[in-house]
């Protein structure tokens, strides 16, 4: 269990407040409007209506002792950056600032944010790669190049061994885990043999299981 700092109620940061604590994590919420606060009270630990540019406010938070500080402003970026850079100053142990683009992103960077992430960004690639291949159920991308992918069994390996398959050495891909009803099974061996009502979990270069799958 982790303590959060989550500064910014609108979307992104009720839905991350939902998720921390789903988790089993303690939240402090803040917002500088009431009915933002009000709605999320419910899924937090604490909260409080404030101005997250204000120095003595903040510094009333304790900012130091979280380990993660969240900054979810998305309609002010200015608020945002000056939150960021407010939070390094008292001693944060860890920022995460929202950015919209690549430029926003630098300028967090430089006052402060210790990472950066793009919730439009991130859901523009996943919903353009979900939504345009028959095979890909979901997908997380690692870095630049290296993803992970949640992919049905294509027809013709159904009742077939990976070993017979031997996707690694062809395709240099590793299938660590294969899901049926939403359960997961981590015990894949050589051995193992595909069913259809699976699905694989993927793990490789983007370009290689591109090529693979033909995304």
């Amino acid at each position: 269990m982790k303590s959060i700092l989550l500064i910014g109620m609108g979307r992104f940061g009720r839905h991350a407040a939902g998720k921390l604590n789903e988790l089993g994590h303690q939240v402090m919420a803040v917002d500088n409007c009431e009915e933002r606060i009000n709605t999320v009270l419910p899924i937090v630990t604490n909260a409080q209506i404030g101005d997250s540019t204000n120095e003595d406010f903040m510094s009333s938070l304790g900012v130091r002792n979280y380990d993660v500080c969240i900054v979810a402003i998305g309609d002010n970026f200015q608020s945002s950056l000056e939150t960021t850079s407010l939070l390094k100053e008292l001693g944060a142990q860890l920022v995460v600032a929202r950015a919209a683009n690549d430029v926003q992103a630098k300028f967090l960077l430089r006052n402060g944010a210790d990472d950066v992430v793009y919730p439009e960004k991130q859901l523009a690639i996943w919903t353009a790669i979900r939504y345009t291949s028959e095979h890909i159920l979901d997908y997380i991308e690692l870095d630049n190049d290296y993803a992970i992918f949640e992919i049905t069994v294509p027809s013709n390996w159904v009742g077939k061994t990976i070993s017979q398959i031997d996707i690694r050495k062809k395709y240099k891909i590793n299938i660590i885990a294969l899901k049926n009803n939403n359960k997961i099974n981590l015990n894949v061996h050589p051995d193992t043999v595909l069913e259809q009502s699976e699905t694989m979990l993927v793990l490789g270069d983007y370009k290689d299981i591109q090529k693979c799958f033909r995304i």
